[in-house]
């Protein structure tokens, strides 16, 4: 079999057996753990086999180009493409093993593993599409199954929050379907590649035009500031592996990957400088107002969320540098933080499964009964601080690096102030939550085996990312060819197209 025939398998691997589970939901519900597992495991074996290979086009029918326009639907496996299909399946894997032992206190967990494969394949094939309109087709597969994911425990406070992420979330879509109707208005062409090529001589004010509302839908999408406030809601509401999988991927496939896809290989804006400062400076709003509304927080959900918003300010930051290494660290951050922030919502549901508590002031010597928990979370805060020897420290280094490289002088100061505060409220937490005297009134156990092993395998991930990235092999074949494929910028369509 031909690679490119492999290429759909990611979609239609974890969308079949959504469908399966839920045809077939009553004769097969004590199987579900079981089957959704080995689908998460098949579909990173997948994506560890699409590593380091060339640039492959799968043509949907085998449909071509017809008249110079592809009719076609587009599927493509690259560089960046194959790293952000690693990254989803191998922390959806961990998200579901996790989930097998925590789920149990919710009902109807069948309903659960089928919304998580739909969300799953929604991602892998908003990676894979090369087809702009699909990109919004899957983007949207994915948004609804993490909108009842959101909402699955149908309490109040999680159908409030379900409520305000679907409204900011329907404005996204809404701007980006508008985006691509005028982007299909002026080229007849919905194919990426294609699109890119006839916008190359085009009217600069209307790509400056898309240009905008693709930032404002892939902005809200992602949750960079001021677009964040759906997040501090939809995180802490969420059951803790969804919470992993909204922070630790979804935001990134759906906000930054799409994003990046879009205005370095579409709109071929990798060195418009106007758009690239606005990456700037949304980044540092973003970096420093989330670390600053972390510092405050009481709820450990809710400032893991703020949190995040701070960190993807870091990687929207880098971008906006323009430089080889500033995208290289880009995105060397994102695979770390996809590592120690699912790691640290991971912790959470450990500790709330435990307390049934997210009141950080309600807890205290965690660490006696929780040691696991206790000491993974400390990786974890310590990688996400930018603490040596952890990978969030390399990182962090880079973008500083970065930034100093590009001239950026007082956004790299401001990038170590904000790592800083980080640290602190990081601390804080850890004080609370696992240090000091220990609560009298409720009996306290270490999570089930399978949360820990999940937790454990990103603690060591926390450490091991950053030997690997060391590893210059290593990077070569994982890391270097994503960088690649945005530094060609509009070149890819000539490698798409084969021409």
């Amino acid at each position: 079999m031909e690679m490119a025939n492999l290429i759909p398998l990611p979609v239609i691997i974890p969308l079949g057996m959504a469908f399966i589970l839920a045809i077939f939901h009553h004769w097969i519900e004590k199987a579900s753990d079981l089957l959704a597992n080995l689908t998460m495991l098949l579909l990173l074996i997948i994506s560890i086999s699409f590593v380091g290979l060339p640039s492959t086009v799968y043509k949907a029918g085998n449909w071509g180009i017809v008249k110079g326009t592809p009719i076609g639907i587009f599927m493509v496996l690259d560089g960046l493409s194959s790293l952000i299909l690693l990254i989803i399946n191998s922390i959806g894997l961990l998200a579901l093993i996790y989930s097998t032992s925590y789920m149990r206190r919710y009902t109807d967990r069948t309903r659960y593993y089928i919304l998580f494969l739909l969300l799953i394949g929604g991602m892998n094939g908003v990676v894979l599409s090369g087809d702009i309109f699909n990109i919004y087709v899957f983007l949207e597969i994915s948004a609804i199954a993490s909108y009842a994911l959101v909402a699955f425990g149908t309490e109040a406070e999680e159908l409030e929050a379900a409520y305000k992420y679907q409204v900011m979330g329907t404005i996204a879509s809404l701007l980006i379907l508008l985006s691509i109707a005028l982007l299909y208005s002026t080229t007849g062409t919905l194919n990426m590649a294609d699109i890119s090529m006839r916008l190359n001589n085009g009217n600069k004010e209307f790509v400056m035009l898309i240009s905008a509302l693709f930032l404002f839908g892939f902005g809200l999408k992602s949750a960079i500031m001021p677009f964040h406030a759906w997040l501090p809601d939809a995180h802490p509401s969420a059951p803790a592996p969804i919470s992993a999988m909204l922070s630790g991927v979804l935001i990134k496939v759906i906000g930054i990957y799409a994003m990046l896809r879009v205005f370095y290989n579409v709109l071929g804006i990798g060195s418009e400088r106007l758009i690239l400062n606005i990456f700037l400076a949304l980044g540092a709003i973003s970096m420093t107002g989330g670390a600053l509304l972390a510092l405050g927080q009481r709820d450990m959900k809710r400032l893991l969320a703020y949190s995040s918003i701070s960190q993807i300010g870091y990687i929207i930051f880098s971008f906006g540098l323009g430089t080889p290494l500033g995208i290289m660290a880009g995105l060397f951050h994102l695979i770390n933080h996809a590592a120690f922030k699912s790691l640290l919502f991971l912790n959470s549901g450990a500790v709330v499964y435990a307390t049934e508590t997210r009141d950080l002031e309600r807890m205290g010597g965690l660490r006696r009964e929780m040691p696991l928990t206790a000491a993974t979370s400390l990786i974890g805060s310590l990688s996400i601080s930018g603490v040596p020897p952890f990978s969030g420290f390399l990182s962090k280094l880079l973008i500083i690096i970065a930034a100093v490289a590009a001239g950026r002088y007082l956004l790299a100061l401001l990038a170590i102030v904000v790592s800083i505060i980080t640290l602190s409220y990081y601390l804080r937490m850890q004080k609370m939550a696992f240090f000091g005297e220990r609560r009298k009134d409720i009996s306290i156990k270490e999570a089930p085996v399978s949360m820990c092993f999940s937790m454990l395998i990103l603690a060591i991930l926390c450490v091991g990312l950053a030997v690997l990235y060391l590893n210059p092999l290593t990077r070569q074949l994982v890391l270097s060819p994503a960088v690649e494929v945005l530094q060609s910028g509009i070149q890819y369509a000539r490698v798409i197209l084969g021409g």
